[in-house]
Order: structure tokens, then sequence, then C-alpha cells
């Protein structure tokens, strides 16, 4: 059996360095990604946390790769707040930025954001089924607030 994996694609109409400090800001973070922060220098080896507005810890992990603009890597991500997703293991969760052209010869430039979220073990089925449901969520909010300015969904998590 091959372990659970996401793959995720969208693109946005921005620079990648509005996007790498989207995804690194811990203001901008909250603003798409429904309340929660994350905790994080962004350098390879430093810890990587998720935590709602009353402080609870969502989601744990590492940084393994940070090239700005280009790709940032957060392995050991493990869910902290529901036992089951918790005890479903650890994942990877990839994410890539590159300049798509989307009339080429035209000049019109988007940036193509791939996110690959895998399961460490075959075990980690629930923890990729969780993931499969709020990435779109949150990349739409993401698109929409570096586009026009405000997010899709505005609606806080517990």
């Amino acid at each position: 059996m091959t372990k659970p994996k996401f793959v995720y694609v969208t693109y946005i109409r921005t620079t990648p360095e509005k996007v790498w400090a989207a995804l690194t800001d811990q203001q901008t973070i909250a603003k798409y990604w429904f309340g929660i922060t994350a905790e994080c220098d962004w350098k390879p080896g430093s810890p990587w946390r998720l935590k709602f507005e009353d402080g609870r810890t969502a989601d744990t992990g590492e940084i393994l790769e940070a090239v700005p603009h280009k790709r940032l890597v957060i392995g050991n991500w493990q869910n902290q707040f529901k036992p089951e997703l918790k005890a479903a293991g650890r994942a990877r969760c990839t994410i890539e930025l590159e300049v798509a052209e989307y009339y080429p010869g035209y000049g019109g430039k988007a940036v193509k954001l791939t996110i690959t979220h895998e399961a460490e073990a075959e075990q980690g089925a629930p923890l990729i089924e969780a993931v499969s449901g709020g990435w779109p969520k949150i990349l739409s909010n993401l698109k929409s607030l570096l586009e026009t300015g405000d997010v899709a969904f505005d609606t806080q998590v517990a």
C-alpha cells in the first residue's frame, strides 16, 4: 500500500515575493487561515507551530527547507487537537512557488502554488483526508486576499 498524499495547485495573480510574505507573516496568515497563526522563524531546523486564537496548539512540525519565494517544506507535521488525527501520525507538507505565464508571449504572469501533503506512514489517511478538506479553503482565502485584499471565507475556526 502507498502512503496517503494530497496535491493541490492554484494560480494567484501576484508575485512570488508577495506569496512568500503571506506564507510566512504571522498577521497575514491569521487573515486567510481563519484566525490561526504560525509561530516560526522560517529557517531549516526550526520548530513550527500553528496556534488557535485562544492559545491552543493546532499543529506542530519543523521547517525542513525554506527557499524564499520558491519552496517551503514542513516536516513532522502532526495535528495536536484531535486525538484521532494525532494518532494518524506525522506528515510532510511541501509548498512550491513558480512564475507561470497564463498567456505566453503576452506578458500575463501569475504564481503557480503547489501544495503536496504526504503522510509519513500508511496509517496517515485520516490526517491527509482532513488536510484535503482544509487546504482548498485556506488557499482560496490566500488567493482572494492577495488578488482583492479580502478573503473568500471569513469564519473563524473553533
